[in-house]
């Protein structure tokens, strides 16, 4: 009966669809491909776009714009001939923002084989009315227990975005006195980083529009996407293959006879991978040059056993060049501690990232992902209840987990004030978020693992 019970549920939450969910296929022509027969990465970059703008538009029933699209991974490649299978769906709301889930698939017509190829998380606005009014949006209500840990992690994820810069600056205040010295040893026989420097002025016809009148977002990143491919080449002096994007942020608006001045440079170069810095800025015949767009993308040049070839070392120019080389390791260190989160399945649970005083400020991203889809498994058992305080236990493997969960009625704001600073943190401390049931109900969790041994819990 409980099996029964079991497969029913999953049953309806398969079948249950996101009402914000759009999905798009598209086969690869040659058109969209580069010299080695494979889609481009502008060209997907453009249909992601698309189908992430119409998942926001349907559930803003407004125009949207893009802010931002970051987290792109890209597994794998596809070939000419192979189908792209994207969908896109609305995570959560906020007041004018909302953040939509792209997930994106590869199909062999011949084969019948399916893989996936990468997934990313695009920020989408509302536009003002033509009165000038914002449109607020509706909340986005999550069914299925999927839908449940995406709506909990994006809050963490925005609020990650917004605190980026700061956790740059955090990271090398710390890291200063090892990337000196780390200068002195590495720049003997580096290539010079001005070597890598490209600039290319791109005019915006009707044809790069959207249909708000707009300059595309999918075109601009397929454009920034060709700088950043040619400055890589510079250094490597091969084909270089783009891994992964963190993060692309829109400024400002773009319009049709604009001219995109897009300039990159290689930032950083590690043993088999490279950092290529982006900026596109916007002008007319007459004014001052706007700052519309920023990336930071990583390549690899792999041999033809497709593994990761070595690298040339960097020698960057003084000044400017020596702050983008700090900051490309600062984002190497956020990348690699937020890899496992990124690509895991749901299915997983991530593990939690030792908290640390002198790391606490981006670590918290991968402690609050962990204790979040650990807490939404629906294997939890309850052991033991007093005074309203629930003890609940999850037997998996090797490892048994507790959790102590009580919940207390005040005020949100005043909660928050409480429990936010980051001096109440502790090692055994990972997370408190507001209740999705009650505006005004903080849940506090405290998560211990113990290894089971035969019959000793450690």
């Amino acid at each position: 009966h409980s099996f029964y019970q079991t497969n029913r549920k999953q049953s309806y939450e398969e079948e249950m669809i996101n009402a914000t969910e759009v999905k798009m296929s598209q086969i690869v022509m040659p058109c969209h491909s580069n010299h080695r027969q494979e889609l481009s990465v502008g060209q997907l970059l453009k249909w992601m776009d698309s189908t992430a703008c119409l998942s926001a538009e349907r559930h803003a029933g407004s125009p949207c714009v893009t802010a931002s699209m970051d987290d792109i991974h890209f597994e794998h490649t596809i070939s000419v001939g192979q189908v792209v299978n994207i969908k896109a769906k609305v995570n959560r709301a906020f007041n004018t923002s909302m953040e939509v889930g792209i997930q994106v698939s590869c199909e062999d017509l011949f084969s019948d084989r399916h893989w996936r190829v990468c997934h990313a998380y695009a920020t989408f606005v509302t536009q003002r009315t033509n009165t000038g009014q914002k449109v607020i949006l509706k909340p986005i209500i999550p069914h299925t227990q999927k839908e449940q840990v995406e709506y909990s992690l994006a809050a963490e994820r925005r609020r990650v975005r917004m605190v980026h810069d700061d956790i740059i600056k955090d990271l090398l205040s710390h890291g200063s006195d090892h990337v000196a010295l780390y200068y002195q040893d590495q720049f003997g026989n580096a290539v010079a980083a001005e070597k890598t420097r490209v600039e290319s002025v791109e005019l915006v016809l009707p044809p790069h529009a959207n249909h708000q009148v707009n300059t595309f977002g999918g075109q601009i990143m397929a454009w920034m996407v060709n700088v950043a491919m040619i400055a890589a080449s510079r250094l490597c002096q091969a084909h270089p293959t783009l891994r992964t994007i963190d993060m692309f942020t829109f400024r400002g608006p773009s319009q049709v006879g604009d001219r995109l001045l897009l300039r990159a440079i290689v930032n950083n170069a590690f043993k088999n991978s490279m950092e290529v810095g982006v900026r596109a800025e916007a002008y007319q015949e007459e004014g001052s040059n706007r700052h519309i767009n920023s990336a930071f993308m990583t390549f690899e040049v792999l041999d033809n056993h497709g593994k990761p070839c070595t690298l040339p070392r960097i020698r960057p120019e003084p000044l400017e060049g020596e702050r983008r080389f700090q900051e490309a390791i600062a984002r190497k260190k956020i990348r690699l501690d937020r890899k496992y989160i990124i690509s895991c399945k749901q299915s997983d649970i991530p593990l939690s990232v030792p908290w640390d005083p002198t790391n606490q400020v981006y670590l918290s991203y991968n402690n609050v992902s962990a204790l979040k889809m650990l807490a939404a498994r629906n294997c939890w058992r309850l052991s033991s209840e007093k005074d309203k305080v629930h003890l609940y236990t999850l037997e998996q493997k090797s490892m048994l987990s507790f959790r102590v969960q009580a919940e207390v009625h005040v005020p949100a704001d005043r909660a928050f004030g409480l429990l936010s600073g980051l001096w109440f943190l502790a090692g055994n401390y990972l997370a408190l978020w507001p209740n999705s049931s009650t505006g005004h109900t903080i849940k506090m969790c405290h998560n211990k693992g113990f290894k089971v041994t035969g019959d000793k819990v450690e």
